[in-house]
């Protein structure tokens, strides 16, 4: 079998899955490094290929709700209520962050600096140029172009988005009462919108003075030039694994156990301010218990044999107690008859 995990599978995807025959999941675009890095190693070990659809954090809670899909996956966890109502469930898979990126002459990948209020008021477009004196000031030494900043985002429901208006959120109260936290923003219209990480990559690299938000795994891989923020604690921070360690060594995930809170604007001096979570989704009773199961293993071999492929893939393994908590998400999950068909990946 070939492993599939571009975009463009809606035959695949909206078809019934077979004993032997594609596992299908679809949503986040951030976490498409992960599940390829993943499914190539299950191809090999298990024989089983596995196609993944990166169409943003709604579309693949959508997807896996209408039964399209054997998983759906997400960068934002839906309350209890939501989950309920859905009858879905949750666990996550491994850790992240999103990272501002921009194109601008002679400004390489890690040199411009930025404070979470200027950021914010870069995107609620406030400051327009990045010859502003607020940039400027955290910038001493480094070239400032005359040019108007073009603001690269989200069009499609997206959890990187939810994510980074959290961030904003945070250290910028009037982004609260303006945008809120939301997978989709109201923009100025200004902006230029796009669909997916894939699309701010395009978009961002094509377009001089633009700034964007992707997941980490594509500045390196883009060559994209990344931006330092200041961390909660004051520090400036480049991103990377260990930045969002110690984030999340400050939060309750490592503390508690507990996978609910976001990750953003943890405290400590060397933590990334926009880390976050990404999440799975399946059905809590599920009326197509092969499909189901086949997801379900995928995930518990990926906790048992992924730690060094999450690596590789620039994200963050769960702590344990998380870990231990995903598989008992896992092994509650039921068919029809009310048998525990999460049981079976043990």
């Amino acid at each position: 079998m070939v492993v599939c995990l571009v975009a463009g599978l809606a035959g695949v995807l909206h078809a019934p899955i077979a004993a032997a025959q594609t596992l299908s999941g679809a949503g986040s675009s951030a976490a498409a490094p992960i599940y390829r890095a993943w499914a190539r190693q299950y191809q090999k070990a298990v024989g089983t290929a596995v196609a993944y659809e990166p169409a943003g954090s709604s579309a693949g809670v959508k997807m896996v709700r209408a039964g399209e899909v054997a998983f759906g996956a997400s960068d934002v966890a839906p309350d209890e209520a939501e989950l309920a109502a859905s009858g879905l469930a949750i666990f996550p898979v491994a850790i992240t962050g999103i990272v501002p990126v921009v194109n601008l002459p002679k400004v390489s990948d890690g040199q411009l600096r930025l404070s979470g209020e200027v950021l914010a008021r870069i995107y609620m477009g406030e400051i327009d140029k990045w010859s502003a004196p607020e940039i400027g000031q955290l910038n001493p030494g480094v070239a400032l172009p005359e040019l108007p900043i073009k603001l690269i985002v989200r069009s499609d429901g997206s959890g990187t988005t939810y994510n980074f208006a959290d961030y904003l959120a945070k250290v910028h109260p009037a982004w609260k009462s303006r945008f809120g936290v939301k997978t989709t923003i109201a923009w100025p219209a200004s902006v230029i919108g796009v669909k997916g990480s894939e699309g701010v990559v395009r978009a961002v690299a094509q377009t001089a003075g633009a700034i964007g938000y992707v997941d980490f795994g594509y500045v390196a891989d883009n060559k994209l030039a990344g931006v330092q923020m200041r961390s909660a604690d004051g520090e400036f921070v480049r991103a990377g694994v260990l930045a969002f360690k110690a984030a999340l060594a400050h939060s309750d995930w490592s503390s508690r156990g507990t996978f609910g809170a976001t990750l953003t604007n943890a405290a400590g001096k060397s933590s990334w301010p926009i880390t976050m979570g990404t999440f799975v989704l399946v059905p809590r009773v599920t009326d197509k218990p092969e499909q189901t199961l086949a997801a379900l293993k995928f995930f518990a071999w990926a906790f048992n044999h992924g730690d060094a492929l999450v690596q590789e893939a620039s994200f963050v393994r769960l702590p344990d107690r998380v870990q231990a908590a995903a598989f008992k998400v896992i092994t509650g999950v039921r068919d029809k008859s009310g048998r525990p068909i999460g049981l079976n990946v043990l």
